[in-house]
């Protein structure tokens, strides 16, 4: 039942004081912690929490509650002692923050069930929430998305990318709040307390902007109605608050963010403030009971259907970023879960065949990478399957995201395509040469480099139903085709494509590589020196036995080629699985800045055609 106000503010004021209290007393234990940045927003969650979101604290995956992301994900102890309140674990538990036994982290992270996406790398929750708003209009559904951020935040451009999409997708189940307390961690923060700066922007940027006392549980309460009856734009709450509020002698100071109170007469201190902070609450109103489940809807379980196989000639030529294009199109038709996001590059990367089959569920970005990846995670935190893709290169413009998406463990699958020098005449700033080691170095992303059409259909299938995060990185030059339709591939395995009883080294490559690696085999093998001829299609996981066994069949003598630069790439992802077998590995990589010029001038100029894998086996061979 409703609650009436001169009920619920006492009972709200109570929770906020709670809430503080809690955020004090568990970062001091800790003895880590930002305390005053959780107090400022205190009233916000508390008024969110108990009077606005719908949710189940038993059942916080249900596909139809209410989301909430703290943006300002420092704020975490605010974040566990609300859920705490709400009845989802002990708040015995709270006095654990930060421990190593406790998924209680310094930020949050999806470790804990009411978690969608890890933050605290600032600029990253509110493009995560277009992601989960986007997967409520999705599947149909009346969730609400709720996205804090802090005033200091406000200054990342992630954020900006963000607004500028939820506005044009008119997402109006989105509603963020800005906890405008005018401190940041050194100083004071861009506009402090001019809250015209903050509505002005927001406005400008097609949302709808609300301007209120951030400790008056009325005005809250007032702004989050609203919030809920603007259609057509998203909203921003733009709260003024006091950093540390409702511990007057650090309120509104400098020099306490990221600052615990001291065990003892400090802690203490500022506790015995808040104590005198409760009011008297009508009996009988508990506001955790309370709490609006989210309505019942009769979701059927997904069931994909089978994926169209590849249908290539052999020896036809095919793009990967063509067959990548195809494939997630099949998907489309074949899973409604599955999503793509572009960064206005479809026409280049393919995706665009994806639009043409389900363009409800094929989102716009513009040139904004940052907010494309972030979506995506909340997209895939929500149970979309979503396939954001741009040039490779561009990538590295989202990195942190890609990071972030890595310790939130979600279903990403990315796909980057323009990948090294063969792309030719466009130059250094548009060929990708680091992606396959920015990818590598997170523990949990898969990453593809498929060769041909039919290993990017098939490639593109597995990375959609392998768990984790997924990069698949595809290239511009048409290749020939060299598997048959119904070959089949394994994440973590190799194909050998060469290979005999008297082989004198094995070549590994990958994408555009294995067919200089392959031009190199009919050249040796004319001079009578075969060679055995591997796709590493899987660069991470790889297959360390099928690697060994083919170095130790060959001599020793394995030698890697890739369009990537020597570090972090396939040559170092070979070494360290081979290392332990006692084997070594002779790289050919791109080894300084590229420049323009035609495809095959450039495998050439930079030390990775056909001719240079041909004079590298020369030279191991003649060592033995």
């Amino acid at each position: 039942m409703p609650v009436d106000r001169s009920s619920l503010i006492p009972a709200l004021t109570n929770i906020a004081t709670r809430l503080r209290i809690d955020s004090l007393t568990s970062t001091s234990e800790a003895g880590s912690g930002h305390p005053t940045s959780c107090c400022s927003a205190a009233d916000l969650v508390a008024a969110l929490f108990f009077a606005e979101m719908r949710f189940d604290p038993k059942d916080p995956h249900n596909v139809d509650s209410d989301r909430f992301i703290l943006s300002k994900g420092h704020a975490a102890p605010l974040l566990y002692a609300a859920w705490a309140e709400a009845g989802a674990f002990d708040r015995s538990e709270l006095l654990k923050l930060r421990t190593l036994e406790s998924d209680l982290e310094g930020h949050p992270t999806p470790r804990l069930p009411f978690v969608d996406v890890a933050t605290g790398s600032l600029g990253q929750g509110i493009c995560a929430g277009v992601g989960c708003a986007l997967n409520a209009r999705r599947i149909k559904s009346d969730y609400r998305t709720f996205v804090l951020l802090g005033d200091g935040e406000s200054a990342e451009g992630s954020v900006w990318e963000a607004a500028d999409v939820a506005a044009m997708d008119g997402l109006d189940s989105l509603c963020g709040m800005t906890d405008v307390n005018a401190l940041g961690q050194s100083r004071a923060t861009m506009w402090q307390h001019d809250m015209e700066q903050f509505a002005r922007r927001w406005r400008a940027f097609g949302w709808h902007a609300i301007v209120i006392d951030g400790h008056d549980l009325n005005a809250i309460l007032d702004a989050y109605a609203e919030a809920r009856q603007t259609k057509g734009q998203p909203t921003m709450i733009l709260a003024r608050t006091i950093k540390g509020k409702g511990v007057s002698w650090v309120e509104g100071k400098n020099g306490w963010h990221g600052k615990t109170f001291k065990k003892g007469d400090e802690l203490d201190r500022a506790l015995a403030e808040l104590d005198k902070q409760f009011v008297p609450a009508a009996g009988g109103v508990d506001l955790a009971r309370q709490i609006p489940k989210p309505a019942a809807v009769a979701r059927p379980a997904v069931t994909p259907k089978p994926i169209a196989p590849p249908t290539y000639t052999l020896g036809e030529a095919v793009a990967t970023r063509e067959a990548y294009g195809a494939a997630i199109a099949k998907l489309a038709t074949a899973d409604p879960r599955v999503v793509a996001l572009d960064a206005d590059v479809k026409n280049s990367t393919f995706s665009d065949k994806f639009e043409k089959v389900a363009p409800e569920r094929f989102f716009e970005n513009f040139i904004a990478e940052q907010v494309m990846i972030g979506a995506s995670m909340g997209l895939a935190a929500r149970g979309a399957i979503p396939f954001p893709s741009t040039f490779a290169c561009f990538l590295s413009r989202a990195y942190d995201f890609i990071r972030m998406a890595a310790i939130s463990g979600v279903g990403i699958k990315m796909a980057g395509s323009h990948a090294g020098v063969s792309i030719g005449e466009d130059g250094p700033s548009q060929m990708a040469l680091e992606d396959l080691a920015m990818c590598r170095a997170e523990p949990n992303i898969t990453v593809l480099y498929p060769s041909d059409g039919v290993s990017a259909e098939r490639l593109v299938a597995l990375a959609a139903y392998h768990p984790g995060p997924a990069y698949i990185r595809t290239s511009r030059p048409k290749t020939p085709v060299i598997y048959s339709n119904e070959e089949t591939f394994t994440v973590g395995g190799l194909k050998v494509l060469r290979e005999s009883a008297n082989d004198v080294a094995t070549v590994i490559g990958a994408g555009i590589t294995v067919f200089e690696a392959l031009k190199a085999y009919d050249q040796l093998k004319t001079a009578g020196m075969p060679i055995r001829v591997i796709d590493l299609y899987s660069v991470s996981p790889v297959d360390r036995e099928g690697l060994v066994a083919a170095g130790r069949a060959t001599g020793g003598r394995l030698i890697t080629v890739e369009d990537h630069y020597a570090a972090g790439g396939i040559g170092d992802a070979v070494a360290e699985a081979v290392a332990d077998a006692g084997l070594t590995v002779h790289r050919l990589a791109v080894r300084e800045i590229p420049r323009s010029g035609k495809p095959d001038e450039l495998l050439d100029r930079f030390g990775i055609s056909a001719a240079h894998i041909a004079d590298a086996v020369r030279a191991l061979a003649a060592r033995r």
